[in-house]
């Protein structure tokens, strides 16, 4: 019976980036010194890698000539990394990084391009639970396209079939010790056209197993492959921020000839105790702007020991909300409130009630919403004692999402 791996910490990473990268074009340096998405490629590459505990030594195989643009691409992630000088081929390189781990062998090792920056945790973990020590194994993609075999270019011969046909990917991993013995093997009968670590290992006789790749996992292969993945990062990075925030506020009743809900005066037996004056929605709705800032509640910037504010219309709350919002360039995007009461009946002043938030907020009457239910006469609303409301506020931000 094959063993699975047991210890993580025994897999290390051989990321191939000595390459001139010359189908992308000789501007810009090579491919993975480029930038996409204000990042070298090199560099988000190896930041795939960083997060995974299971992950311990990374080694990154350069070009002689690119050890200092290289130590200037990864940045402080270098600091994690063993930098080693490649060769002239990929096949070379590999086993050049492979032997710089020989003398502490890890357990396993995963081999992988280094212009391929879109690798995720997700297939990374499948293929850490997929590692024995019988075979390596590889993640691949069954080839969806027709296939043409052609003559000259222009002329096609036949269809293949594409049943059973894989496109590989990397990074491919192996039990460290017979991928680095096949290697050595490759290179002392000179065979150098191997165009990918699996295809060692199977002249070596070592099985290779497949998971499921990820589309997502493409080579950035040419100068419209680097353009399209700028293109992506840039919008992923300024993706809005967008933030919810809750409210929550409950007054009592005490007698009085009116309520005031949401800037509305509604006439009623009672009206609502509180240092301002109470108007329980606005409260709520306050507390859910402020929310979406992490700027405290209602009493941080209005105390209720402070006698400024006694009689105040909540108006001034919610207005002074909304501004910190916008300063931060939040746009307010919807405001929902619900009143819980049993008395007065909110429903003939729910449009004049919307108007108003909508007015208080410069927002367009579809973006608020007022609504009531009772309490079916359970607890202190039930009894008519009081009214609660909840608010909830939906705040789009410029932020960007990392």
């Amino acid at each position: 019976m094959s063993a699975s791996i047991s210890n993580g910490r025994e897999v290390a990473v051989v990321i191939v980036a000595a390459g001139r990268g010359e189908r992308a074009g000789h501007h810009g340096g090579p491919k993975q010194y480029r930038h996409i998405g204000g990042k070298a490629i090199i560099r988000r590459t190896v930041e795939a890698f960083e997060g995974l505990s299971q992950i311990g030594r990374i080694v990154v195989v350069v070009h002689e000539d690119d050890h200092s643009i290289a130590t200037q691409a990864l940045g402080d992630v270098g600091a994690r990394c063993m930098m080693v000088t490649g060769g002239a081929t990929r096949q070379l390189s590999t086993l050049l990084g492979l032997k710089a781990l020989s003398e502490d062998p890890p357990s396993h090792v995963m081999v992988h391009d280094g212009v391929r920056p879109f690798v995720d945790a997700t297939l990374l973990q499948r293929l850490l639970g997929s590692q024995k020590t019988s075979h390596g194994v590889i993640p691949a993609l069954a080839v969806s396209d027709t296939l043409k075999r052609g003559r000259n270019g222009i002329i096609i011969e036949d269809t293949v079939d594409r049943g059973g046909l894989y496109t590989a990917q990397t990074p491919q991993a192996f039990p460290f010790s017979p991928l680095l013995a096949a290697h050595i093997a490759a290179a002392e009968q000179g065979l150098d056209s191997f165009t990918d670590d699996a295809a060692i290992a199977e002249w070596a006789g070592l099985p290779v197993h497949i998971v499921e790749g990820s589309p997502d996992n493409i080579k950035l292969t040419w100068k419209r492959d680097i353009e399209l993945a700028d293109q992506r990062l840039s919008q992923a990075d300024n993706y809005p921020d967008v933030r919810t925030g809750n409210g929550y506020d409950v007054h009592a009743f005490e007698p009085g000839d009116h309520v005031t809900l949401c800037g509305v005066a509604i006439p009623h037996d009672a009206k609502l105790n509180g240092h301002s004056d109470a108007d329980v929605a606005l409260h709520a709705l306050t507390d859910a702007l402020l929310a979406t800032r992490g700027a405290g509640d209602i009493g941080t910037h209005f105390p209720p020991s402070d006698p400024q504010w006694r009689g105040a219309a909540s108006s001034i709350f919610l207005k002074y909300a909304a501004k910190i919002v916008r300063d931060a360039g939040g746009r307010i995007a919807n405001a929902d409130i619900t009143l819980i009461c049993e008395a007065p009946q909110i429903g003939p002043h729910r449009e004049a009630m919307v108007a108003a938030v909508a007015a208080m907020l410069a927002l367009d009457l579809d973006r608020v919403s007022v609504k009531a239910t009772t309490n079916e006469k359970l607890g202190f609303v039930g009894r008519k004692e009081g009214i609660a409301a909840i608010a909830t506020a939906t705040v789009v931000y410029p932020g960007q999402l990392k």
